[in-house]
């Protein structure tokens, strides 16, 4: 298949190019390498994908209607991953427009392309921000998720909601997918595992927020890629169950999903840290510091209906995973 990888050049989107690839598939990439982080780690992340023939990559913004209605012109797309977005909780405090820019008007130029030049399946990136100040664990898609508490969040759920938008007015196909604290090799500079890495090998604190007490739903990289490719081929159909008068937020009278993708076994910070100190032999100096604005206390995913209709539940252990991220960063960075 023709498969559109958007964010291309970034963490995700660089590893799943790959695995698309080693299946089989033409992948055509899009990215604009915007310096929200170092440039210079996406474009090594992308020369993986580009010495190979299948591999087509657009240098432009999602945000360039344009240039994307181009894209979708030239190329013969059966199926589109969606990641493209401004990423990061802490940074949409301070650079709020730049979250509408990439993620609102950035989607709408997705589904408006795919409206134009039909796809067989539109899969997008949510977040598990979108469950915001709600602490019913694990989150679930059928609870409500109206409590947004980062402007972050507050556009990957805008993004849920155009997506079904457009499933119910032009039957374009769509999931999306709730990604829970993606770590692993490749991985982004400004979240917890690469940061922590930096400084303490740099032999600086770090900074523990929360004092320490949070928890998360720490995901593999190769686990979310898996989880990808089996909601690609598993396009989204209307539900028949669907009843308007007790409407399931999880499915539709429309080709419409929402999948959470975690690990289903949430870690305390200090157990994610632990580990860490123990890959890289050297004890962190912490600074216990209170929880950020629009950060929240606990993540836990429920992946039944993930485990239901494609088949796959995520199993990569924190010791692993924390690992090999290690093992990659002392080889990339040349420690």
């Amino acid at each position: 298949m023709n498969i559109l990888v958007t964010g291309a050049a970034g963490f995700i989107g660089s590893t799943l190019s790959l695995r698309l690839l080693a299946d089989g598939h033409k992948v055509i990439g899009i990215d604009n390498f915007n310096d929200y982080y170092d440039v210079n780690l996406k474009r090594a992340r992308v020369a993986r994908a580009l010495a190979l023939d299948a591999f087509t990559l657009y240098e432009i913004d999602v945000a360039d209607k344009p240039a994307v209605m181009d894209v979708f012109k030239r190329e013969s797309i059966d199926r589109v991953m969606h990641l493209a977005a401004q990423a990061g909780v802490r940074y949409s405090l301070d650079n709020p427009s730049a979250y509408i820019d990439a993620n609102m008007h950035g989607f709408l130029n997705i589904l408006e392309a795919c409206r134009d030049y039909p796809v067989e399946h539109l899969v997008y990136a949510s977040t598990s921000s979108v469950y915001g100040a709600n602490q019913t664990m694990p989150f679930s898609e059928y609870v409500g998720t109206n409590h947004p508490v980062s402007l972050y969040a507050a556009t990957k759920k805008a993004n849920e909601l155009m997506a079904h938008a457009y499933a119910h007015l032009f039957q374009v196909p769509v999931t999306g997918l709730r990604f829970f604290t993606v770590y692993g090799p490749w991985g982004r500079p400004d979240m917890a595992l690469f940061k922590f890495t930096q400084k303490i090998l740099a032999g600086e604190p770090i900074d523990v927020y929360g004092y320490g007490e949070q928890s998360r739903d720490f995901t593999y990289i190769d686990d979310i890629v898996e989880g990808i490719v089996r909601t690609l081929a598993n396009p989204a159909q209307t539900s028949d169950s669907w009843d308007a008068k007790q409407p399931d937020p999880s499915v539709a009278g429309a080709p419409y999903r929402i999948y959470n993708i975690g690990s289903n076994s949430p870690q305390p910070l200090m157990r994610y840290i632990e580990v860490l100190e123990s890959c890289l032999g050297v004890e962190a100096q912490k600074n216990m510091l209170p929880m950020q604005l629009g950060d929240v206390k606990d993540t836990y995913a429920d992946v039944s209906n993930l485990i239901a209709d494609v088949g796959y539940k995520p199993d990569t252990s924190i010791d692993v995973g924390v690992k090999r991220f290690v093992e990659w960063y002392r080889n990339f960075y040349k420690i």
